[in-house]
């Protein structure tokens, strides 16, 4: 078999992509576990893994390759089915291009099984899959319902709740449990949420809907089954898992099923990345494969293409205080590099002043704005600099705001789409009667009563009267839906005439402006155009939703260059030229909320440890002396000075150049004076003793 597709694989790489052996039987491998250090090449390593599966003869239908986001997905398709086209010409096989049916997100693989196992396991093949805005809506129904928001006592809101059923249900833990260890002020509603978790389970059901943790708790449920899980594992040879660490209970629960004696599997993953404990990701999950399957092989790769030394340096250091972890240590392919530096500096308002500073005396070496981002541990660390930033006129664009589907037209016109597919969803459909002028929260509830009586018919809806609705719009909005539900006409053509009709309305309902709005809906039926199905392309769109809205409040789109302000967390997985790590100080990174345990603890490291490894050749971080005790009040006293931060050790440091600037240098010293006592009486009288 022709192998040069390796020669461009380093050693470790090698190993992992080739475990296994080739037989008559196909190619087994036993389980395989690659630790991937930030930067060494991941994405390679595991899509040279599907098409050297695929190359050694696997069919490619009977690999199931499981991200976390439909672009790394899509990504690791295109790599594997470059590399397996190119190997296929070279044979003079050209036109016979293989792809991966099944590589996607969890929640979109386990959707798609459930659809087609819907009859054996009592679901509607129809199904609807609600965002979590429409979850905490329905949630928020039930709450009304039980008449949960009139009690003495101050009941959870709707967006609590819906946290507290996710923790349930993504841990496996039980209700008082994850009360008692995240929401212990709402254990006194114990029994009023398991009453109303109830309800909703309920309702859900009744509606045809599922909501984005339901996904998996169905697949895991499903798989639980022995027959059902056999069906499921038999279809696929080879389980490929990309960020093992990022995994919960739950997933690792349905891996166990489809592989329970671990052939076949491989994961891949990197316990100093895990970041995602707050969404209940279990990072023993990666911490314990070894364990959980006996025989399993280990691959480290630690060569680093992304960092330089001095960077790799710091990093090392910094996760080498980790209580628990894989021991390994991050080599450079880039040379040494210059030492990153940590700044002193007064207060968050010349924390800005020199962040901006810095980054415009780098693109004035030739680095674009594009090439440097500043990071910071809470959305909120970067308002100065925000401010800043429109004061110098310099565009950026935030990650970690306003999504796709939170923006208002965005979920309008697929409440209308989600309407016709499933004309049960009563979210969408509360949120669709709504559209036309004089219905509010009432005629919407008595509209829905009414389609409930005709059997869920929209083309009934035509004969609802609605007391104070504008009749000419109420009619021709039905209509239009009538026609959208009849599955007879084809898709995604019957988009279009609800998106024509909708951007009708955007004046009416939206301050002008309304182009971008207008951009975001035709975008929408252009997406739609790629998928099969309508229920197909709800589905994804709500698991793996764009990024990025007209809705955004910046002027990024309007340049062609323009600085990248982002969480950590929206970080992970993206690397720049430069990387300036904002309020870098104990209580803000580690944040205050993550000091009461050794496991947030870590947790907060591994973030840090993230930031730092984002950075390809100039790392910063800055550490602001005071914190006002009020924003407004910068230019007064109010004030607090920050401590340093725990993560930055004698260890960590001798991997820092550091430095103050002049403003710092002076609030340094009034820190001195405020802390100075000297009793000179003592000393004078000392000297005759």
């Amino acid at each position: 078999m022709d192998t040069a597709y390796l020669d461009e694989l380093n050693e470790r790489q090698r190993e992992a992509v080739t475990h296994g052996e080739a037989g008559c039987g196909g190619y087994s491998a036993g389980p395989l576990l690659v630790i991937a250090g930030a930067g060494s090449g991941k994405t390679q390593a595991l899509s040279h893994r599907a098409a050297h599966l695929v190359l050694s003869g696997v069919d490619p239908r009977r690999i199931l390759l499981l991200t976390f986001s439909r672009r790394a997905a899509d990504e690791m398709g295109r790599r594997a089915q470059h590399v397996i086209d190119s190997v296929l010409a070279a044979r003079g096989k050209k036109g016979q291009s293989v792809r991966l049916p099944w590589a996607g997100t969890f929640h979109a693989v386990g959707a798609r099984l459930l659809r087609e196992y819907a009859d054996n396991v009592g679901l509607a093949e129809n199904f609807s899959v609600m965002d979590r805005g429409d979850a905490a809506d329905l949630l928020d129904v039930c709450r009304q319902g039980l008449d949960l928001a009139r009690r003495d006592l101050r009941f959870p809101r709707k967006d609590t709740c819906l946290g507290i059923y996710s923790q349930v249900i993504n841990r496996q833990a039980t209700l008082a449990e994850v009360l008692s260890s995240r929401y212990p002020w709402c254990e006194a509603h114990h029994d009023d949420l398991k009453r109303l978790f109830a309800a909703y389970t309920e309702r859900k059901l009744d509606r045809a809907a599922l909501d984005y943790d339901d996904l998996l708790l169905y697949w895991a449920m499903m798989v639980r089954d022995d027959a059902l899980a056999l069906a499921i594992s038999a279809r696929f040879d080879h389980v490929l898992v990309d960020e093992y660490q990022d995994t919960n209970v739950l997933q690792a629960d349905i891996l166990a099923r489809l592989c329970p004696d671990g052939r076949g599997l491989c994961v891949v993953g990197d316990d100093a990345q895990a970041i995602y404990g707050f969404r209940a990701a279990e990072v023993d999950n990666i911490l314990g494969f070894p364990d959980a399957y006996p025989g399993t092989r280990v691959v480290k790769l630690e060569q680093n293409y992304r960092s330089t030394t001095a960077i790799l340096d710091a990093a090392n250091a910094l996760i080498d205080e980790s209580s628990r972890s894989y021991p390994k240590r991050l080599f450079s392919a880039r040379g040494a590099g210059v030492k990153p530096r940590h700044v002193t500096v007064t207060d968050s308002h010349d924390e800005a002043t020199h962040v901006v500073e810095q980054v415009l005396a780098r693109r004035e070496t030739g680095v674009a704005l594009k090439q440097q981002a500043v990071l910071f541990r809470n959305a909120h660390h970067a308002n100065d600099l925000e401010v800043e930033l429109i004061r110098r006129d310099i565009p950026f664009r935030k990650y970690g705001g306003l999504k796709f589907l939170e923006a208002a037209h965005v979920k309008d016109l697929l409440a209308l789409l989600r309407l016709t597919d499933n004309p049960k969803n009563e979210i969408a459909a509360f949120r669709v009667f709504q559209m036309v002028p004089g219905v509010g929260p009432a005629t919407a509830r008595e509209a829905y009563d009414h389609l409930e009586r005709h059997n869920h018919s929209l083309a009934s809806l035509a004969r609802f009267k609605a007391p104070r609705a504008d009749r000419e719009a109420w009619q021709t909005l039905m209509a239009q839906l009538a026609a959208a539900g009849d599955r007879s006409a084809g898709w995604p053509g019957l988009s279009e005439p609800l998106a024509h009709w909708y951007k009708g309305q955007l004046e009416d309902r939206f301050e002008a402006p309304v182009t971008a709005r207008a951009g975001d809906i035709d975008d929408l039926v252009r997406m739609a155009g790629h998928y099969p199905e309508r229920s197909v392309f709800l589905t994804e769109l709500t698991l793996d939703p764009p990024s990025a809205t007209g809705d955004h409040n910046d002027d990024a789109d309007l340049d062609e260059d323009y600085l990248v302000l982002s969480t950590v967390h929206s970080a992970k997985g993206r690397e720049w030229d430069s990387v300036y790590v904002l309020h870098v100080a104990d209580g803000t990174f580690p944040s205050e909320y993550s000091t009461h345990s050794a496991t947030a603890l870590d947790e907060e490291r591994r973030l840090m440890y993230v930031a730092f490894t984002r950075a390809r050749n100039q790392l910063e971080i800055i550490s602001p002396l005071r914190y006002y005790v009020t924003e407004q009040h910068r230019h007064g006293d109010r004030h607090v000075y920050g401590a340093t931060s725990r993560f930055l050790t004698p260890a960590v440091m001798a991997h820092f150049q550091t430095t103050t600037d002049r403003p710092a240098a002076r609030a340094v010293a009034e820190q001195a004076i405020a802390s100075a006592r000297i009793d000179l009486g003592a000393a004078a009288r000392q000297l005759w003793q």
